[in-house]
């Protein structure tokens, strides 16, 4: 953590193997999330055969926290996925710290404005590519 950056616990996402379609399906991630029922916000993640996310993603768990600045937050860091805007206005990279990947968010969103936009399927995350075909 840097002294300069503010964290904030977010989320808790957890990989899981079991071959499980339901959930919001994201193309471009080779990613189905499920969220918890509970109290606390905890997803599920399966992957695709073919998902492009790395390796660490796909296999351990990780820890999602706000932070005041995600530039700052990521400076020096060994970054494996982003930066990126999955969401308007929710700017999202994942580090690997020490073989845990860390997903670090900057955003001006609410808790609540953001996962009305994740249940919609809002965002560039929830879209699917574009055909190359065409």
């Amino acid at each position: 953590m840097k002294a300069d950056v503010q964290y904030a616990f977010h989320y808790f996402g957890i990989p899981l193997p079991d071959g499980d379609t339901t959930g919001k399906f994201s193309a471009s991630a080779g990613m189905y999330t499920t969220d918890t029922p509970g109290k606390f916000w905890v997803q599920w993640h399966r992957f695709t055969d073919d998902s492009p996310l790395h390796p660490l993603l796909k296999t351990a768990p990780h820890v999602a926290f706000k932070v005041s600045s995600l530039a700052e937050a990521i400076a020096g860091e060994k970054v494996i996925l982003g930066p990126y805007e999955p969401i308007d206005d929710y700017r999202v990279a994942v580090i690997d710290d020490c073989g845990v990947p860390i997903e670090l968010i900057e955003t001006s969103l609410s808790d609540e404005e953001l996962w009305a936009c994740v249940a919609a399927g809002q965002g560039s995350l929830y879209r699917e590519p574009e055909d190359a075909s065409e």
